[in-house]
């Protein structure tokens, strides 16, 4: 079977308008995937070069394939199952930061260049004081930005329309403020003059972003018959989700500069995308949150075969419609609406996300993503949420009897082990308590300040509430007491 390369699939020369770090499955499969689109749908007329922002790693399959590659996009939509696939020609070049240094910088000065992508994990927008303008590059994320920034400056003399919108994808709070922050800080401590501190204050625009997609990667698995189905081998196929958003927070308007939602492209332009944050946060990432832990100890390793039981389903479903979304203030037919979404997301039969992996760090994950909900819900209706109440109970029940073993805690389920990873104070909390009373367990740790911030005993009825359920579930286990309270 032929490689897939450009003689296969043509398309016209584009200048370069997108330099991206780095050139994994995510910013392949969503921001590329929608350069692509745009540039079939509008007049955007851009092409991307990916840049490898670290020292290790290869570019040499990007170079076999002149940098084309295919999307496949699987899921549920309305409820049926559909099959996306896209080859993707908005990429022109792939180039190595620290190898190829000149081209790279070279980039940075061209004319028609306008925006720069970044996905160089949680860790990478961080401030490193000991990284140095005269490595080339230097070691950080914000110090490459930085120092290629200033070049691009000194190119066009600090011409304001020569400056860069910055689209940070990372996964932290308000990311393009806090990578704005961190080139400001090295600016400063490189010396670079008050010149460019103004030069990226006026002429660049720095947003802050949310993104939503699952991607799956390489389907090594089943690779042949895909490769089969499309007619060529790509070495380079990503797969991944439907379901797509991306909220592009800036002060100033950016939107007829990126037509994206001009071919239909799930992308929200806003001055203010904590709405949204929130949402993601307590619909999506509170779903897994509140019910993965009760599908555990019911016996399920996966979201895909715990949402084939009816009684979980409705668990999760009503824990955010009835629960959730009444705390949260976007309109209530879109927040419906992203709910409806992540059921049809979560019943993926392409996507089996392990539960264990998704219990990572549970507590914290409980406090960001579930607690407000349930404190909102209290002040709103004073009364307490039932299912985000008994999901304080799953949580506890799911640490119960642990040992510390490996820098986890060994808890079992039928009789068989299974590993918990989480904070050090957590896995010892319960290590060291699970033998206490359950109405000591319970206050002691929800009385936690450590664990939540504030002392959860102090609403009214929440300890009684938990205790009473968490007993049930030791005493005759998970899907026995959620048959019996919540119905089979």
């Amino acid at each position: 079977m032929e490689r897939l390369q450009a003689t296969m699939h043509t398309a016209p020369k584009r200048p370069v308008r997108v330099l991206q770090f780095g050139e994994g499955n995510f910013l392949r499969a969503f921001v590329d995937y929608m350069m692509d689109i745009a540039n079939e749908k509008t007049d955007f007329n851009g092409s991307v070069v990916l840049v490898k922002p670290i020292s290790f790693g290869s570019l040499n399959a990007f170079h076999e394939q002149d940098c084309r590659y295919t999307v496949l996009l699987r899921g549920l939509v309305d409820g049926k199952p559909v099959e996306q696939t896209r080859l993707v020609t908005a990429v022109s070049d792939a180039v190595d930061a620290y190898q190829e240094y000149e081209k790279y910088s070279d980039y940075a000065k061209l004319d028609t260049l306008r925006f720069v992508v970044s996905n160089t994990t949680e860790a990478g927008i961080v401030l490193d004081e000991s990284d140095s303008f005269d490595l080339c590059p230097p070691n950080t994320y914000p110090g490459k930005l930085c120092k290629l920034l200033f070049e691009r400056a000194q190119a066009f003399d600090y011409a304001d329309d020569k400056g860069l919108i910055i689209l940070p994808v990372e996964l932290i709070d308000d990311n393009g403020i806090e990578l704005k922050r961190c080139v400001k800080a090295l600016a400063k401590l490189w010396d670079l003059g008050e010149r460019f501190e103004n030069w990226l204050d006026s002429a660049c625009v720095f947003t802050s972003t949310l993104v939503d997609r699952i991607v799956t990667g390489y389907p090594k698995d089943e690779i042949e018959g895909i490769w089969e189905t499309i007619g060529y081998e790509d070495r380079l196929l990503v797969t991944g989700e439907p379901f797509a958003l991306w909220v592009i927070e800036a002060d100033k308007d950016i939107s007829k500069e990126l037509p994206l939602p001009d071919c239909g492209l799930p992308v929200i332009f806003t001055d203010n995308q904590k709405p949204y944050k929130q949402r993601k946060v307590r619909i999506l990432n509170g779903a897994h949150t509140s019910f993965v832990p009760a599908a555990f100890l019911c016996g399920y390793d996966d979201v895909l075969s715990a949402m084939g039981d009816p009684m979980i389903k409705t668990f999760m479903q009503k824990t955010l419609y009835d629960e959730v979304i009444p705390t949260l203030t976007l309109p209530k037919e879109d927040l419906m609406n992203f709910a409806e979404a992540v059921t049809g997301r979560f019943e993926n039969p392409y996507i089996k996300h392990a539960l264990l992996s998704i219990c990572l760090n549970s507590v914290s994950k409980w406090r960001a993503r579930c607690m407000p909900s349930l404190l909102g819900y209290v002040e709103a209706k004073q009364a307490l949420p039932e299912h985000l109440t008994f999901s304080i109970a799953t949580l506890i029940a799911l640490y119960h009897g642990g040992t510390l073993k490996d820098g986890g805690l060994e808890c079992m389920r039928d009789g068989k082990p299974y590993m918990l990873r989480d904070d050090e104070a957590v896995l010892r909390f319960f290590a060291e308590n699970s033998n206490k009373p359950a109405a000591e367990l319970v206050r002691d740790f929800l009385s936690n300040e450590c664990f939540f911030g504030t002392d959860l005993t102090q609403i009214a009825g929440l300890a009684d509430s938990v205790t009473k359920s968490l007993e049930a579930i030791l005493a005759k286990g998970a899907k026995t007491v959620m048959t019996e309270t919540f119905g089979g």
